[in-house]
């Protein structure tokens, strides 16, 4: 009864202090309020590849925002030259393979806004395409089936048995000694 006391008077005293603070997250206020017009999409011009880090011969998907995007504008990128980005749900995007010719590097991705003044530029990573030639190195493989195999399998019922003769061996000892 002696331990439950102090750990009771613990737990009031640390549920009485916060009671008292009041703790509040700090965000809450105006967590649900509408981004200000100065942080929206559309004021700020981007384009942006996903993935942005990719393979050559792997397709891509190109997303951009202009002021308005309610026409079609363009991206240019040296790995696959212009594409042309349609509005899709409030943004422009495209899609486009980048070609398995593609030495690796980074590349610029240029936006056009339709107003021909408005321009954004993003950046395109292609990396080199690695095809392992095996399986990943996770152990000795001793358990598969080769030249191991037969000793394994015979190590194991050899314990087995030996186990099963000591385990008679006890009760038996046990019987005769009392």
């Amino acid at each position: 009864m002696r331990t439950s006391v102090p750990a009771a008077i613990a737990a009031f005293a640390l549920g009485t202090s916060v009671l008292l603070v009041g703790a509040t997250p700090a965000a809450a206020e105006g967590a649900f309020a509408a981004p200000s017009p100065s942080t929206s999409p559309a004021q700020n011009p981007f384009v942006e590849a996903n993935p942005s880090t990719t393979r050559a011969g792997d397709e891509i998907t190109l997303r951009a925002s202009c002021i308005e995007n309610l026409t079609n504008a363009s991206v240019t990128g040296t790995p696959f030259g212009t594409v042309t980005v349609r509005p899709d749900h409030g943004f422009l995007t495209a899609k486009t393979v980048i070609p398995s010719t593609t030495d690796v590097g980074d590349y610029q991705l240029r936006l056009t806004c339709p107003d021909n003044k408005t321009t954004a530029t993003g950046v395109l990573h292609v990396v080199a395409r690695v095809e392992p030639t095996r399986g990943p190195a996770t152990g000795g493989g001793g358990t598969a089936p080769g030249r191991n195999a037969p000793l394994l399998i015979g190590g194991g019922a050899a314990a087995l048995i030996l186990g099963l003769v000591l385990a008679a061996a006890s009760i038996v000892r046990r019987r005769r000694f009392g």
